[in-house]
């Protein structure tokens, strides 16, 4: 029997499913394999270990599995899909597709359909495909200039939001209302105060700003959720722009869109700001309730590159 392996490789975490022609039989959950964000090595060492743990939940071996499909940050670039692809073949001897992670999550969202997914976790950005093929993207910039709405851009804004604070409120005292929220703040960097968390937020190389994510979706502070309602604003606003592009106002007809990543599966304020201004820009825009999992897409394409290569095969064996 034949197996597939689909994997969603992020900056924060790698997912890994395994299965059959029609089940999932084991996904597991490793450390992350974004090389932008991490290097390769770290890559390599995530990859290796999420591949190998899902075979054991599964109980087979990595030969066993016919076709593997990675969806991967910065995959477009063909050095970085090179790296990738080399890292999954030193323990996968058989077909290996390496794909970009919006390619995965626009197949997991609708299949070959039309929609627009938008992908809030370590990064963001959105990506959509109309009814006539024609696919666009918005956002993504990067960590330094873009990815408004991501949980990287939240903790940074939430280093920068108590920082002011602070000086408005002359300096870090006992009667400082943002207390326990700069408290959640430092816990994660391990930060003893306020210039502590300042120092590190200022560091070379940049620290971990998407580590301070879960603080900021916990806490019932004002500042904290003026940046969730902030997310949501910008991550319905990249996916405006998708949907102006793809669907225009004078076309009739639903405008799928579905949410990727933890921001959305974490955040109940951004998953709420996010779809009423969404409505506002665009009411014709139907939302999939669930956050959708890439990894299903990549699973999902990795049983379809497989059967393509097989009907290649028998086609090339007719003709001769």
């Amino acid at each position: 029997m034949p197996y597939y392996l689909g994997i969603d490789g992020g900056g924060t975490k790698t997912t890994c499913a395994l299965g059959d022609g029609s089940r999932i039989l084991a996904t597991v959950v490793a450390g992350p394999s974004n090389v932008i964000r991490v290097g390769e090595r770290r890559a390599r060492q995530s990859l290796h270990d999420a591949v190998r743990r899902a075979c054991a939940a599964a109980g087979i071996g990595s030969a066993e599995i016919a076709c593997t499909c990675l969806g991967a940050s910065g995959a477009g670039r063909p050095e970085i899909a090179a790296v990738v692809h080399n890292a999954l073949a030193e323990i996968l001897p058989n077909q290996i597709e390496v794909i970009g992670d919006m390619e995965t999550s626009l197949h997991a969202a609708f299949d070959i359909g039309p929609g627009v997914i938008v992908i809030a976790g370590t990064g963001s950005s959105a990506f959509g495909r109309n009814r006539q093929g024609v696919t666009t993207r918005a956002g993504g910039w990067g960590f330094d200039i873009g990815d408004e709405g991501s949980a990287h851009w939240m903790g940074r804004e939430a280093v920068r939001a108590i920082l002011r604070a602070s000086e408005e409120n002359s300096g870090e005292t006992q009667d400082f209302v943002h207390r326990p929220f700069l408290a959640a703040l430092c816990q994660p960097w391990s930060a003893a105060s306020m210039n502590d968390l300042a120092r590190f937020a200022n560091s070379v190389p940049p620290p971990d700003f998407a580590a301070l994510f879960p603080a900021v979706a916990s806490s019932n502070d004002e500042l904290a959720l003026q940046i969730q309602f902030n997310a949501g604003k910008e991550l319905a606003r990249i996916v405006g722009i998708v949907c102006r592009r793809l669907f225009p106002a004078n076309e009739t007809g639903a405008v799928p869109v579905a949410m990727i990543g933890g921001v959305f599966r974490h955040a109940a304020t951004v998953r709420e700001t996010f779809y009423n201004e969404l409505c506002r820009l665009d009411p014709r825009v139907e939302l999939t309730p669930e956050v959708v999992e890439p990894v299903h897409g990549a699973l999902r394409m990795a049983r379809e590159a497989a059967k393509s290569l097989l009907d290649e095969s028998r086609g090339a064996t007719n003709d001769a």
